[in-house]
């Protein structure tokens, strides 16, 4: 038998996080009023505190960290088969001109 994983909504994440930080309730008493593992809330406060706004971006939305590697990933790719495409010619019209 398979359990299915629950997922949680940013807001959700954000409130269980406040219960921590801000109501003073330990994590393990948070956690269990709200029907979460412990590690579950101390990651989402790790992950809040580290990345703030950008936190929890949810599914298929990824980070502005990762967006701008994958952006400069692509710019680097395209860049480098202008440059093959160059040299190519290059040797052509070198070749061309003997």
């Amino acid at each position: 038998m398979t359990t299915k994983r629950r997922n949680y909504t940013k807001e959700f994440k954000i409130e269980a996080v406040r219960l921590v930080t801000e109501e003073d309730y330990s994590i393990r008493a948070a956690a269990e009023s709200l029907g979460v593992s412990g590690n579950s809330l101390r990651s989402w406060r790790k992950e809040l505190e580290k990345e703030a706004e950008s936190a929890f971006p949810g599914k298929g939305k990824i980070s502005t960290r990762d967006e701008q590697m994958q952006r400069l990933q692509e710019e680097n790719r395209r860049l480098r088969m202008e440059r093959d495409i160059l040299k190519k010619a290059t040797a052509f019209f070198a070749n061309d001109a003997n």
